[in-house]
């Protein structure tokens, strides 16, 4: 896979992606939006991919949607811009793999927004992020939809209303990533938490992903019948009895995918 925005590497079974636009913060201008989705239809399809790392090159990790492409559209190109922005979002969570935000720098808008948007994330201690749509006379209304589901309303709203940047310490605190580690241990960190993940059934870990994102939005008694009859299906899987029967037998359990 080539690309002129982004990057794509693999290490053994993890996917690196790379925003790769570090003249321009990497910023999400549509084209690199476009290739992001491609090169993560391609993972999703790949079973000898387990994990995606997702990074920024540079000192930024995104400063969010390229403002060069954000004036003289009318309400149609606008539409079509934040439609394509949706379905990049979309992506991330439909792929069975799960998506790993490495974040370095700062990441504002709709790259907060991505990093809200992976599955997991881990932040330098120099990772800062903000929503500071509001202070230039477009509100963050799409990074909006993100941010609140992970970090809550209050919070979301204090971000968004004002604009602040907030610290990657109070960002671990508040939900937004998982933890954040010393700037030259932040590869080692998100490699070893691919590693572990990547040990899983493949099988497992992409329905468990899928339905983890199908119940969280549902009211409880919706969320275990719908959880049941996941659990249930899973029962079946040969990983599942195999992982069973090799905890049962103490030994390492040989995974098939099946």
């Amino acid at each position: 896979m080539s690309y002129e925005n982004i990057r794509f590497a693999s290490e053994g079974n993890i996917a690196l992606v790379t925003l790769n636009r570090p003249n321009r913060r990497n910023a999400l201008s549509l084209a690199l939006m476009r290739e992001l989705i491609d090169c993560l239809s391609e993972i999703g399809g790949r079973r000898d991919l387990r994990v995606v790392i997702l990074s920024g090159a540079g000192k930024v990790f995104s400063s969010g949607h390229d403002l060069s492409e954000m004036t003289g559209r009318d309400i149609n190109g606008y539409r079509s811009l934040f439609e394509v922005c949706t379905e990049l979002m979309s992506k991330l969570q439909s792929i069975p793999q799960p998506v790993i935000a490495e974040v370095q720098g700062i990441a504002t808008a709709a790259g907060c927004q991505l990093v809200a948007t992976c599955d997991l994330a881990i932040a330098s201690e120099n990772a800062a992020f903000a929503t500071p749509g509001v202070k230039i006379g477009l509100f963050c209304t799409t990074p909006m939809v993100a941010l609140s589901r992970v970090i809550g309303r209050k919070r979301a709203l204090e971000m968004l209303l004002t604009g602040e940047l907030i610290d990657a310490y109070r960002a671990a605190e508040w939900g937004l990533v998982n933890r954040v580690v010393p700037a030259d241990h932040l590869q080692e960190e998100t490699r070893q938490l691919a590693g572990r993940i990547a040990q899983a059934s493949d099988l497992v870990v992409a329905l468990g992903k899928q339905a983890f994102y199908t119940q969280v939005d549902l009211d409880q008694p919706k969320a275990y019948a719908y959880a049941k009859e996941v659990m249930s299906m899973n029962s079946l899987a040969h990983d599942a009895q195999e992982g069973i029967a090799s905890f049962l037998e103490k030994r390492t359990p040989c995974w098939t995918g099946q």
